[in-house]
């Protein structure tokens, strides 16, 4: 596959061209000029405090321009300041900083001035600020303990600086932490888990602020995230509950997502033209929620949306106002979703629509400076000149200002100035330069004489004639010294004086002759034009399969200009070759020795001159040896022999001879053309004809220079295309067809700007390729007015009445004629702001909260535009509760269409609004129509601000609380209810009280002593009761009481009688212990043997081994107790049957302890479990107070 890889002399002759006519501009630097400013620092020029400030400006001019500078609007006296120097012949400033100066001291707002004898020029206002990286402020992090499964933000809070950080989360050993769909950063640097899982504990999530201006990183205290399961808490909160408290706890549930930010329901963001918007949706749930972005009534702009971090944050870059619009982003997981309207406005800083460009003008002459900008608002035009403001600047008689226009004429030297022109709005300004010089000069012929130009034969060639002179001279050319002048179809003529010879040949070369004169005088230039043939590589290299180890060779032979040195360069995969002694580059070839598998890939010849290049490629399969050899299948050999025959107009016949199919039968073959006089090197597609078909009738267009070439197709693939057949060039005709997608749009209340897409090259179907614009007035105009234009896509019609409907239609044509009659479109002028309000505007007050409004709608000839909608303006006064006036945030509501009628939600209770109406149409809003008042009705107040509980007594307890932060209406009473709370939470009566408004206080009487009481209070308007507010206090204990039992406890004869008991129980264990040694056995144990279980095994009538135990257990109505253990009988001694009990066997052993009525827990009670308490007992040893009482 050959391909012409240009040095494209399209493109060395575009950029050539380009930079002719920026030349064409200039004033020689030997003439006199006003100054230029050349080189200056941005607007917003933010620097680093540890180095040198220097702030550029630099300027050109003749004579060469002084400086000077402003800093905040005053004069900068630099002399007076050791720390700051200008450098020579120019305006830069150097700060020294490094020496000893602070930045600090030197941020501010600069502007530089240049200045000679025609005129100032002035930069920017420069915006000087010192960045700055603050270190963290310090605070406490406490740990964050989560519940698997819930969500958790893990806020940055970076400091401000300037300019702002760039936030990241990285671990201890400064590893970046993972994100995903479940965890991920957001825009404000915050870190979000849509829900947590166990790996998510550790100590050491950090976050860290990057500021690059300053190269410093800052970091913030390691944050530390503890998950627990359900399972771990329940083991844990288990081991510290007695055996009576419960706990339940629900396992890991899935949830719903919901908004982690944004919060609400909408949201609204402001984004300046050009810029990228950042749109974020984060959510939590269970399964981790899934976002989606949609545009409502809209579709995304392809080619500029981008998603990132998950998804979660849309990105459109390069806005405009067309993206304007309700973004909406949904979250969704398997229980449901839930959604977030964003409104996005898009506004614009000015923008140029026509920047004013410098003006040579000849004493006598004419001229105008155009400044158009747009923006969003419309930015403001005004005028300085030498860098002051017009109004004030010296008169001068030959100048006339006109809104963005500024007229000359008749100017004299004297008018020589610099004006700017100064583009502003809201959000930020242009500022342009542009000079009026006035001179008379002869012509001057600025490329350099005898210049030589080589062309590769059949591309276009550019013969530069740059030229200055002012009057502005008059550019002729022609062919040798004393030729004649050229003109004609062959040639094309450009403003800035080159020659274009469209397609060179080889009689096109010599000798050409640029002329240039004005009414002060005439020069020539001669200029050398040589054709060179075309660099071609006559044997290309080929498709090749090759078994491993084998040897292959590509063949790359060319045919070049005999002055020009070929250089040729083989690549593999579009790269160099690798570094191996195995591949071997001769003249004609390349030749790879012992191949193996990682030679296998495309090679590429690349044959390069000074003025052309062109390659070929050919792939190289590498196969293991065949045990047998077999068919080896390939991609054809490219067809050759092409021939055109039966030339016409509008068709042509193509033949041409297949090449070898390599045994794979060739399906089709498919055609492509070249275009060398519009689109050089560029092969599209022409047709495709079947296999067996070798001729074609190829269609044609006027005035297209027509190279074919053939490829062949098999089921292996595509061959290499064929060489090029001979060119054919059509004759010109009138264009065809019309420019497409036809508008007319005002842009002031005063113009139609028709729009339309420009025919392409070969569309044109000739040279002179223009465009007739034309226009009337629907219904009111029968005449057509027209204008013709060319190069351009766009007409201005001014003066136009505002808002009207236009008949638009716009004809191709050349040379030769007139495309065929257009259609036509409807489009409108300019809109204008709206002129009346709507009337009759009525407010019905629904409830406290809702009201709807209603107004006329106004005529639609007021409108003058586009009707979009309405705009409801409101805004609170006042409350009526507290007569006091706040900072009024109005509030605005717009209603789309021709909407008469509208709701306003979200209005607070028992206050007083105003609103007005505005019509909006494209331009913007109209008047408001004048202010409506209207009242909101009482609604239920808020809770109680605070409710405190202070001074308990043993039988009383006093409350203070504050009245409603919104009362929404008058206070009528509040409403007091309370209820006592015993030891297992249980809920006693509710008692409720009235209390008049105007108390803040009260002492509630009559109250148990220690005791915990729950509060609800809430406050009441007539029309109803508030939200509650509740509290919790205890009263204190009777200190009698408590005193006694403490006496009782400290007696001597109560200690003396304790220790008594102990010594009792010690010698009873000594003789339980002798006994057991000694083997005995109780009558106890063997009655127990035959029944396992007293209480479930009834003893019999006749059976007296138990018989004291037996009385005790039957007298269940005075004896409960026994439940827990047995009493001793009433004389408190031992019978011989029952002292031989084991303690050991039947109690607790050593380690049991006295009941309350003395006895051992769990005596005769043999393995039982340990039944529950009943009441309110402790399962902790008693207190001596009730072992005393037990023994009396």
């Amino acid at each position: 596959m050959t391909k012409k890889m240009s040095i494209s002399t399209s493109k060395t002759s575009l950029v050539l061209f380009l930079c002719q006519i920026i030349s064409a501009l200039d004033v020689p630097l030997d003439l006199s000029q006003p100054p230029t400013i050349t080189q200056q620092s941005p607007k917003d020029y933010i620097v680093d405090p540890r180095e040198n400030i220097v702030i550029q400006c630099e300027a050109k001019g003749k004579p060469p321009p002084s400086f000077s500078w402003t800093r905040n609007g005053t004069h900068f006296d630099i002399d007076k300041d050791a720390q700051v120097t200008m450098k020579p012949n120019s305006g830069t400033l150097v700060i020294n900083i490094m020496n000893g100066g602070k930045a600090e001291a030197y941020e501010g707002v600069y502007q530089c001035t240049a200045r000679n004898e025609r005129g100032a020029a002035i930069s920017n206002n420069i915006v000087v600020r010192p960045s700055r990286s603050p270190l963290w402020t310090k605070e406490k992090l406490e740990p964050n303990h989560v519940r698997e499964g819930d969500s958790l933000v893990l806020h940055c809070r970076p400091p401000v600086g300037l300019p702002p950080p760039i936030i990241f989360w990285m671990d201890n050993a400064f590893q970046r932490l993972p994100q995903s769909e479940r965890v991920s950063q957001g825009l404000n640097g915050d870190l979000y888990f849509s829900n947590v899982q166990p790996e998510d504990t550790r100590e050491d999530y950090i976050c860290y602020a990057r500021f690059n201006h300053t190269q410093t990183i800052q970091q913030k205290q390691p944050i530390s995230v503890k998950v627990f399961s359900m399972d771990s808490l329940n083991d844990t909160i288990a081991a510290n509950l007695s055996d009576t408290d419960i706990f339940g706890a629900k396992p890991v549930t899935e949830r719903q997502p919901v908004l982690l930010t944004p919060t609400g329901s909408t949201s609204t963001k402001v984004e300046l033209r050009g810029n990228v918007l950042l749109l974020e949706c984060i959510a939590a749930g269970l399964p981790t929620p899934v976002i989606r972005w949609i545009k409502e009534g809209g579709e995304l702009p392809a080619n500029r949306t981008f998603f990132e971090n998950f998804k979660k944050t849309l990105k459109i870059i390069d806005v405009s106002e067309a993206d304007s619009g309700n973004y909406k982003c949904i979250a969704r997981n398997a229980l449901g979703s839930v959604h977030h309207v964003i409104s996005v406005t898009v506004k614009a800083a000015p923008y140029w629509i026509t920047a004013p460009r410098n003006l040579v003008l000849s004493p006598g002459e004419d001229g105008t400076l155009i400044c158009r900008a747009n923006g969003n608002p419309k930015p403001s035009i005004s005028w300085l000149a030498n860098g002051v403001p017009i109004a004030i600047a010296p008169e001068d008689p030959s100048r006339k200002v006109d809104g963005d226009t500024i007229i000359f004429s008749h100017v004299q030297e004297r008018s020589s100035a610099v004006y700017q022109c100064n583009a502003s709005n809201e959000y930020g300004y242009l500022l342009a330069n542009a000079f009026v010089n006035v001179l008379a000069e002869p012509p001057r012929i600025l490329t350099p004489a005898n210049k030589l130009y080589q062309v590769i034969a059949d591309s276009p060639a550019l013969l530069d004639c740059a030229y200055f002179g002012s009057p502005k001279p008059e550019i002729e050319w022609f062919k040798g010294v004393k030729g004649s002048i050229l003109r004609g179809n062959e040639y094309i003529f450009h403003d800035n004086g080159t020659l274009e010879i469209p397609v060179a040949q080889k009689n096109n070369a010599g000798t050409y002759t640029c002329v240039a004169r004005n009414e002060l005088g005439k020069i020539q230039n001669e200029v050398q034009l040589e054709i060179k043939d075309p660099t071609m590589i006559i044997k290309q290299p080929e498709y090749k399969v090759i078994q491993r180890y084998g040897q292959v060779s590509f063949e790359c032979v060319i045919k070049h200009d005999s002055t020009l040195l070929p250089t040729v360069t083989w690549l593999k995969d579009n790269d160099e070759l690798p570094d191996d002694e195995r591949f071997l580059v001769g003249k004609d070839n390349l030749t790879i020795m012992n191949v193996t598998d990682k030679d296998d890939g495309t090679y590429t010849c690349i044959v390069n001159t000074t003025l052309d290049s062109v390659s070929a490629s050919a792939v190289l399969t590498v196969v293991a040896a065949p045990p047998t050899p077999a068919i080896i299948y390939a991609r054809p050999n490219p067809p050759f022999d092409l021939e055109l025959t039966g030339q016409l107009e509008r068709s042509i016949d193509l033949s041409w001879l297949p090449g070898d199919e390599n045994n794979s039968p060739i399906t089709s073959f498919v055609i492509e053309f070249e275009d060398a006089l519009h689109e050089p090197g560029v092969w599209r597609y022409q047709t495709e004809v079947p296999g067996s078909q070798t001729t074609a009738q190829l269609k044609l267009s006027p005035y297209v220079n027509y190279s074919f070439r053939v490829i062949a197709v098999n089921r292996i693939g595509r061959s290499q295309p064929s060489e090029p057949s001979e060119q054919y060039l059509t004759k010109s005709a009138s264009p065809d067809e019309n420019p497409a997608n036809v508008q007319g749009i005002g842009s002031e209340p005063d113009n139609l700007v028709i729009t339309w897409e420009p025919l392409k090259g070969f569309q044109s179907n000739g040279p002179g390729l223009q465009y007739k614009v034309s226009w009337r007035q629907k219904d009111v105009d029968d005449e057509w007015t027209s204008v013709i234009v060319a190069n351009v896509s766009k007409y201005i019609v001014s003066g136009t009445p505002t808002f009207v409907p236009y008949e638009v239609k716009v004809q191709a044509l050349n040379d030769l004629g007139y495309a065929p009659e257009p259609s036509e479109v409807i489009g409108h002028s300019g809109e204008d702001l709206p002129m009346v309000a709507p009337g009759n505007v009525q407010v019905h007050v629904i409830n406290s909260t809702l009201a709807k409004v209603h107004w006329d709608p106004v005529p639609l000839k007021s409108v003058r535009g586009h009707l979009q909608g309405y705009k409801v303006y409101y805004w609170k006064v006042q409350s009526l509760s507290r007569r006091s006036r706040r900072h009024v945030e109005k509030k605005i509501l717009t209603f789309r269409g021709n909407k008469t009628f509208g709701m306003l939600p979200g209005l607070e209770p028992y206050s007083s609004y105003k609103l007005n109406v505005r019509v909006v149409n494209g331009k913007g809003e109209g008047p408001a129509s004048p202010d409506k008042v209207f009242k909101t009705p009482e609604g239920v107040p808020s809770s109680p601000s605070f409710l405190k509980i202070t001074n308990p007594t043993l039988d009383s307890l006093t409350l203070e609380w504050g009245s409603p932060t919104h009362p929404n209406g008058v206070l009528t009473s509040y409403t007091l209810k309370f209820q006592p709370i015993n030891n297992t939470h249980e809920l006693g009566p509710l008692v409720e009280i009235r209390i008049p408004a105007n108390e803040s206080s009260l002492i509630l009487k009559n109250l148990n002593y220690s005791t915990r009481y729950k509060f609800y209070f809430n406050a009441q308007t007539s029309v109803g009761s508030g939200s509650q507010i509740t509290e919790e206090a205890v009263t204190i204990m009777d200190e009698a009481m408590a005193s006694r039992q403490v006496d009782i406890a400290t007696q001597g004869w109560f200690i003396g009688l304790m220790c008594a008991v102990a010594l009792l129980i010690l010698i009873l264990l000594i003789v339980c212990f002798i006994r057991r040694n000694k083997g005995g056995k109780y009558p106890v144990k063997e009655k127990e043997d035959a029944h396992a279980d007293p209480e479930i095994q009834p003893m019999k009538e006749d059976d007296g081994t138990f018989g004291e135990y037996r009385s005790l257990e039957s007298d269940a109505e005075d004896h409960k107790p026994l439940k827990k253990g047995s009493r001793t009988p009433s004389d408190r001694t031992v019978k011989k049957e029952d002292s031989d009990d084991s303690l050991v066997d039947y109690g607790e052993g050593v380690n049991g302890q006295f009941n309350e009525d003395g006895s051992f827990i769990g005596q005769y009670s043999g393995k039982k479990e340990k039944e529950p308490a009943e009441g309110n007992e402790s399962s902790e040893a008693p207190s001596p107070v009730n072992a005393m009482n037990s023994f009396v």
